[in-house]
This record gives structure tokens, sequence and C-alpha cells, in this order.
């Protein structure tokens, strides 16, 4: 359970680039002035928004795909700030176009992108060698959880990027003296606290 005050939610950040407007997976650009009919699960007709994909070819071009170190990097540098900040986080994963992160924080959403964008600086500052520049879209996507089955669907489905994109993932392990806290048996199916970057070959070391 949350504490008083604080929501789990699951950030998502998304790689400088990586996700223009026009994309052919659908979109939907600030105040969804403008969205496409479809999303990454039923993509939109190819012909949709053409003469919008053509416009930012150019930065599409831009693009730069966080590498294996660079992901640990990001992965470290988060979990590390997040730790800074006294926030509990379930899970992380970083693939190589954008991060998921399922964590507590204050039950607002302004408060929640707040931390998004404390995540970004901090990673990017981590790679700040051979990633030079922003690294991120401007904006985040905190999605607010809504209860106990969602939350283990976005447990999983962000661990599940280790298998699916290759991403380095973590996962929090509660101590043994906590394994019968109110945290613990609330969320019981979390056992074990691993570092994953497999090969895209491999579904788990």
């Amino acid at each position: 359970m949350p504490r008083s005050g604080y929501s789990w939610w699951h950030l998502v950040l998304t790689g400088r680039y990586t996700w223009l407007p026009g994309d052919r997976r659908g979109f939907r650009n600030r105040e969804h002035r403008i969205h496409s009919s479809g999303d990454y699960k039923t993509p939109p007709p190819r012909e949709e928004h053409e003469l919008l994909r053509e416009h930012y070819h150019d930065a599409a071009t831009q693009v730069r795909l966080f590498d294996s170190a660079a992901r640990v990097c990001i992965g470290e540098a988060m979990l590390a700030k997040l730790r800074k900040m006294n926030l509990r986080c379930l899970t992380l994963a970083v693939s190589p176009s954008h991060a998921h992160i399922l964590v507590e924080c204050e039950d607002d959403y302004q408060a929640a992108q707040r931390v998004a964008s404390k995540l970004k600086q901090a990673s990017s500052y981590a790679v700040r060698d051979t990633f030079p520049g922003k690294i991120w879209a401007r904006l985040g996507k905190p999605i607010p959880i809504r209860d106990r089955q969602h939350h283990q669907k976005v447990f999983h489905y962000i661990l599940n990027h280790a298998r699916k994109e290759g991403a380095w993932t973590w996962k929090f392990d509660a101590p043994v003296e906590e394994s019968h806290s109110s945290f613990h048996s609330e969320m019981g199916f979390f056992s074990e606290s691993r570092r994953v970057d497999p090969s895209p070959k491999k579904a788990h070391p």
C-alpha cells in the first residue's frame, strides 16, 4: 500500500526524437490538438499524417539509441536519485529508446511530473560524456496506478522489456525482516532484486 498522501505511478520517459508527430505507431501532441486514429497496438493507416512525418524527417535522423553501457548508467543514476529523494521504486527498465519506472510519489500529477524531470536530469548527467546534450523528450507521461491488478500488470509489463527489447531492468527486493509487513504482503509477488541486461536473444540471464 502507498504511504498516506502518496500513490504509485508508472512513469514513461521517451528518448529525444524517438517518437515524433506523424509517427507510424500513432501519436498525441500537446493538449491533443492533433492525434492519429490509432496507437502502437493498432497503428493508423500508413498514409495518415504523411506530410507531418516528412516535416519531422530531419529530426528523426538525429535519434541516438542507448547502448547497453548507457542503459546501465541511466538505470543506476535513476535509482540513486530516487533513493536520494526517499521515494520507493518497485521496478525500472531502460530500453534503447525509452524508460519505464514504477514509483511511489505524491498523489498529484504535477508532483509525478517533477519526479520524472529529476530522473531525466540525473540520468542525462550520468551519460553526458557519451550522450552530450538532451537525451529525453520534453514531456513525460505519469500514469496513476488504479488498483492492485493494474499494479501487478504494470510491474510485469516493465520487467518484460528485458525479453522484448533487451532492456536493463531492476526490481525491488524487500529485506527479510520486512517479509511479513503490510507492504510486503500487499506486494507479495515481488521476490528478488536483480539488475538484468540480457542480450536481445536471451529471455533472461
